[in-house]
């Protein structure tokens, strides 16, 4: 076991693993400025748009693998 991940049976069944960390930084402001200029529409991912007030419900919901949570959007009421 290696931080709970059981590679000893994964190899054993000839699993390959790939991983990486994404480049947040590098990316978030190009990317915001082309959802801004209206050139990209993140919408389709987004599977639950919820108020502040719902965050709680929302982050359970995701954690339980419930009602479809992929991405939650919180948006405070006006």
């Amino acid at each position: 076991m290696a931080d709970k991940i059981p590679f000893g049976a994964a190899m054993n069944k000839g699993l390959t693993f790939k991983m990486g960390q994404t480049h947040v930084q590098a990316y978030t402001a190009p990317l915001l400025e082309k959802i801004e200029a209206g050139l990209i529409d993140p919408s389709f991912v987004v599977t639950h748009p919820a108020s502040l007030e719902d965050a709680p419900e929302m982050y359970k919901k995701f954690r339980d693998k419930e009602d479809g949570v992929i991405k939650v959007v919180l948006r405070p009421e006006s």
